[in-house]
């Protein structure tokens, strides 16, 4: 059954990361280096059509979709008996389609998983474990539970939510529970039980059956088209405890407690931009300062997209539109939104959003024309672009060293502890394909960016995990000891807390950047190291209960991160 997926330019440049108003804060020496490539393994096992890097275990959770019954890792003696695929006559597949990779060996460690995960969803829980949720027919009701220690295995309960999530996004809660919006034919939301148990109900979303796009015209068999442009809804945790929802080109602002919508939005120029438009979306960083710890304001990314009927076009073989180029920025918090909106150096459709430790956002992977889907897309966009938000207009975009390997549909890009892109994934095809135009693409790659100039290792920071707090409760200072070949200057510092998010499809949900407010900095306490004294982001409406790679970047260099808890 198919899913509507069938679904250098060299720029001399400061390299800018400014995290308050002073313009000298967090700059890079003027170089000419625009990151690196490098190819870290030939064969992810899987088809890696989702990611999520697991805390504690520093390893990352890949898997495809078990609708495809085969992969390039079989399962081992440990894992039998083999899954049985009732889709296909209760044929047994005895491949994984879920494994474990080490970010620094890249060793597998096969994982098995029986409900499909075709096109699901998923989060970290306030242990850090993984809670995945939808997928593909008898999966789409599915809660899975994934805890991070080496030995554990996937648990599964196909009957615990009360509609089919399939496209849908799971958002993580100022509480650290789960709320998980949207699929295909699904306008509602819920909130994801507690293991072992199932939902009775759903509540109805207008916005999702409102935003469902549809072509009117002569197709066959039918009247109209079916574009929908409002699966994997863009969804945001806001400081306020409210919960940002973008579906198409519209937004509002929900209140999942009384189930009201507080606010609707400007609709954003240009097109549509969720999936199969699939824009790059991203939080901006967010910045709590103990003075005012309620006035945290919020802004949102969306880079790129595709034109209304791109998917209708692609399916029906029609030459395929130019991707869209622009990106807008909007202060979800202000008491008047607009959309401010300005040009990416390339077209852009099925793009990655990244959240570096500097403040800046990477925009990576997809093509230049078409949408998601299967043979959708095409002229794939080798080039990855640096964003930086806080740079004058005109100068916040800087295109980047190319890669040589199409990222096309179904890829990920997962940022490491070392500060480095983990690059997996893209399959054009319904399966494993390889004589084709976009072969299923099994090779990983990692991108250093600009930051990671060998000529500022130098200047690096170092974290000494040994002799630092890792866990601080809201509000409270903590402090941690840095290393360093150089005097630490409180204004060129930044202290950083980012949450791991789930990649699929263009989308990371939960991803977010926190910059801590620093209330001291004190120079060789022994010889070469620091004391840095930082404050706990406010409140769990900032950042949720959990798990998070905390970063110390001095003069736009980041440190190696560390696992920090915030409870």
């Amino acid at each position: 059954m198919a899913d509507i997926s069938k679904v250098a330019c060299i720029l001399t440049l400061f390299f800018v990361s400014s995290f308050v108003d002073t313009a000298e804060l967090n700059q890079v020496p003027e170089d000419n280096f625009l990151g690196k490539w490098e190819l870290h393994s030939n064969n992810s096992g899987v088809s890696t059509m989702h990611a999520i890097l697991l805390p504690k275990v520093n390893q990352i959770v890949m898997f495809d979709a078990t609708i495809w019954r085969v992969s390039q890792i079989q399962l081992p003696p440990d894992k039998m008996p083999c899954r049985i695929d009732k889709l296909h006559n209760n044929q047994p597949d005895c491949w994984a389609h879920s494994v474990l990779y080490d970010v620094d060996t890249a060793k597998l460690k096969t994982l098995k998983v029986n409900t499909d995960t075709w096109c699901s969803s998923g989060g970290l829980t306030v242990d850090g474990n993984l809670v995945s949720t939808g997928g593909y027919q008898g999966g789409a009701n599915t809660a899975r539970y994934l805890s991070a220690c080496d030995n554990c295995d996937w648990k599964e309960y196909p009957t615990a939510l009360a509609d089919r999530r399939w496209y849908a996004t799971q958002v993580t809660l100022a509480d650290g529970g789960f709320l998980v919006v949207g699929g295909r034919d699904v306008f509602s939301w819920e909130y994801i039980p507690p293991e072992g148990q199932s939902n009775k109900a759903a509540n109805y979303f207008p916005l999702l059956k409102e935003t469902c796009d549809y072509l009117q015209g002569n197709f066959g068999p039918v009247n109209s088209f079916r574009l929908e442009n409002n699966l994997y809804p863009f969804v945001y945790l806001v400081p306020d405890g409210n919960v940002y929802i973008f579906a198409n080109n519209r937004s509002i602002l929900f209140d999942p407690k009384t189930d009201k919508v507080l606010r609707e939005y400007p609709v954003i120029p240009g097109g549509p931009r969720s999936y199969p438009a699939s824009a790059a979306s991203a939080l901006l960083p967010l910045k709590p300062n103990r003075a005012n710890p309620n006035a945290v304001d919020a802004e949102v990314l969306i880079c790129g997209g595709a034109t209304y009927d791109s998917y209708m076009l692609g399916e029906t073989k029609k030459p395929l539109p130019p991707a869209l180029q622009d990106c807008g920025r909007m202060v979800i918090t202000s008491p008047n939104p607009v959309w401010k909106m300005e040009m990416m150096p390339t077209r852009r459709v099925m793009g990655d959003a990244v959240n570096l430790p500097t403040g800046d956002v990477l925009i990576i992977n997809g093509a230049k024309t078409g949408s998601a889907g299967w043979h959708d897309a095409d002229d794939p966009n080798f080039n990855p672009v640096l964003y930086s938000p806080d740079a004058p207009e005109g100068q916040r975009f800087r295109e980047l060293a190319p890669t040589n390997i199409a990222r096309m549909y179904h890829s990920v890009a997962v940022l490491l502890p070392d500060g480095r892109i983990l690059i997996a994934g893209s399959n054009d095809n319904d399966g494993y394909l390889y004589n084709v135009k976009f072969p299923t693409e099994l090779r990983v790659e990692k991108f250093s960016p600009p930051y990671l100039n060998p000529k500022f290792d130098n200047q690096k920071p170092q974290i000494l995990a040994d002799q630092s707090e890792s866990v601080a409760g809201f509000g409270k200072t903590f402090q941690i000891k840095v290393k360093s070949n150089e005097m630490i200057n409180e204004k060129d510092l930044t202290v950083t807390l980012y949450a791991p998010p789930f990649v699929t499809h263009s989308i990371s949900m939960n991803q977010r950047l926190i910059v801590l407010d620093v209330t001291e900095v004190k120079n060789n306490v022994s010889p070469g190291v620091a004391n840095i004294v930082a404050v706990a982001p406010p409140s769990g409406a900032v950042t949720p209960p959990g798990y998070y790679l905390l970063t110390a970047v001095h003069r736009g260099v980041p440190s190696h991160s560390v696992w920090f808890q915030v409870k």
